[in-house]
C-alpha cells in the first residue's frame, strides 16, 4: 500500500504522524476539558442560582446561553478556518475557551454570566469538528469510526472523572472555582496540541462560501441536524435538572448529587465505546436503535426518580444511549456532507447543543409550571420519538432517490 493509498473516506489523504495514538489521545484530552465545562454546570446549579440570586430554573437558562454559543460560533468558524492550518486553529479555538472561562469566574451578577457563557460556546463546536477531522486523518479509513469515537470519549470521561470533581468543589469551595479550573485545562490542553499533534494543511481548494452552500443544500444534511437537535433533547431535559430531581423528587442528600453525575458520566463512557462498535455496523441503524431505546428509558427515568437510589441505573441508561446517538450522528453528518467536510464535521455539535437549549429551557418551562422535577423525563420522551420521526423522514427521503445512501 502506498501513501496514495491512504485516504479518508472524505478523499483527503492520511497524516502521517509517528505516534498518531498519542495525537488521538491529546485530541480527547481537549474533549475532556470542553466535556468538563460543559455538563459542570448541571451539577452545581443551584450553587450559582444563589450566587447570582436566581431561581434554579432561570439559573438553567445559563445552560442554554452555552448551548447557543455553540451553535452560532460553528458555522461563523467553520465559514472562516476551513482554509486554515489545523493544528493552529485547535490551539487558537482552546485559548480562546480558557480566555471565556476566566471571565465566567469573574461574572459579577447574572446577566455578565449569561453573556460569558454563551461565548465560552463559541469554540465548542468547532473545536469537536476540527478534532475529528485531524483523528480521522491519521488513521486508515477502516479505524475512522473509532478514531472519531476516541476523540469524543474524552467528553465522556469527563463526566466521570472532571464533572464530579467540578461538583464537588463548586459545592466545597464555591461555584466560581470550576470556571477557574475549566481554564486551567483548556490552557494546558492548547500546550499539549502543540506538543502532540502534526501539522495537519486546511483545506486549500475550498472556501466557506463553496461550504456553505454545498453544504446547507443538502436535504439529508437538514435531516440529520433536526434528529440531533430534537432527538437528542431528551438527555439534557433531565441532566440539566439532576441535582433538584436527587435532592427534592428522589428525597437523597445533596452529598449524593457527584455520585449520580459519575454514573451519569460511565453511561457515556460505555455508550461512546458501543458507539464506536455499532457504527462498524450500521450508522443509520445504530441511530434508530438509542433514540427509540431512549425513549423509554426516559419514561423509566420519570417512574423511577421518586425512589432515590433507583434512579441510578436508569440514569445510567439515558446517557449510554445518548452516547450511542451522539458518535453517529457525527459520522452521519460527515457522511452527507460531500465536499463540505469541515462544516459537516463540526455542524453536528451546533445541532446537539440546540438539543441542550431546548432541552434545558423545556424542562425548565415544566418545572416552572409546577409539574416538579421528574416532569423533563416525559419531554426528552417526546422529544426522542420526533427524533425518530425524522430518522424514518430521512430513510424515506432516501429510498425517493433524493439524498445520500442509508448506510
Amino acid at each position: 500500500m502506498t501513501a496514495a493509498d491512504l485516504v479518508t473516506e472524505a478523499g483527503a489523504p492520511v497524516v502521517r504522524s509517528p505516534r498518531p495514538g498519542l495525537a488521538i489521545l491529546t485530541l480527547a484530552v481537549g474533549g475532556f476539558t470542553i466535556g468538563t465545562t460543559e455538563f459542570m454546570t448541571m451539577g452545581v446549579l443551584p450553587e450559582i442560582a444563589d450566587g447570582v440570586d436566581v431561581s434554579v430554573p432561570a439559573a438553567g437558562h445559563v445552560i442554554s446561553a452555552y448551548a447557543l454559543g455553540v451553535v452560532v460560533g460553528v458555522p461563523v468558524l467553520a465559514f472562516f478556518g476551513a482554509r486554515l492550518p489545523r493544528r493552529a486553529m485547535l490551539v487558537g479555538l482552546m485559548g480562546a475557551y480558557g480566555a471565556f472561562n476566566l471571565i465566567s469566574a469573574a461574572a459579577p451578577d447574572y446577566r455578565v454570566l449569561t453573556a460569558a457563557r454563551f461565548l465560552d460556546g463559541l469554540p465548542h463546536g468547532a473545536y469537536f469538528g476540527v478534532a475529528s477531522l485531524v483523528a480521522a486523518s491519521l488513521v486508515v479509513p477502516a479505524r475512522r469510526g473509532r478514531a472519531v469515537a476516541s476523540v469524543m470519549l474524552g467528553l465522556s470521561v469527563a463526566n466521570v472523572l472532571g464533572v464530579p470533581l467540578a461538583t464537588w468543589l463548586g459545592q466545597q469551595v464555591g461555584w466560581r472555582s470550576t470556571y477557574l479550573l475549566a481554564a486551567a485545562l483548556a490552557l494546558v490542553t492548547a500546550a499539549l496540541v502543540l506538543a502532540a499533534v502534526p501539522s495537519v494543511p486546511g483545506d486549500a481548494e475550498t472556501s466557506g462560501r463553496k461550504e456553505a452552500r454545498e453544504f446547507f443544500g443538502s436535504l439529508q444534511v437538514w435531516l440529520t441536524m433536526a434528529a440531533g437537535a430534537i432527538g437528542f433533547g431528551g438527555m439534557f431535559a433531565v441532566y440539566s435538572y439532576i441535582a433538584k430531581t436527587v435532592t427534592v423528587t428522589g428525597g437523597l442528600d445533596r452529598g449524593t448529587v457527584p455520585i449520580f453525575v459519575l454514573v451519569l458520566g460511565l453511561g457515556m463512557v460505555v455508550g461512546t465505546w458501543v458507539a464506536g462498535e455499532l457504527a462498524a455496523w450500521s450508522v443509520f441503524r445504530s441511530l434508530l436503535l438509542s433514540a427509540g431505546f431512549g425513549a423509554l428509558i426516559l419514561l423509566a427515568y420519570f417512574v423511577a426518580a421518586p425512589g432515590g437510589w433507583t434512579l441510578l441505573p436508569v440514569a445510567f441508561l439515558v446517557t449510554a444511549t445518548g452516547s450511542v446517538l451522539v458518535v453517529n450522528l457525527q459520522l452521519r453528518l460527515m457522511d452527507v456532507a460531500g465536499g463540505a467536510v469541515t462544516l459537516g464535521a463540526a455542524m453536528n455539535h451546533a445541532a446537539l447543543n440546540v438539543a441542550n437549549a431546548l432541552g434545558a429551557w423545556l424542562g425548565g418551562v415544566v418545572i416552572a409550571a409546577g409539574w416538579g422535577y421528574r416532569a423533563p423525563a416525559l419531554v426528552g420522551a417526546a422529544l426522542s420519538v420526533l427524533g425518530v420521526g425524522i430518522l424514518l423522514w430521512s430513510a424515506v427521503a432516501h429510498r425517493r432517490g433524493r439524498a445520500a445512501p442509508v448506510s
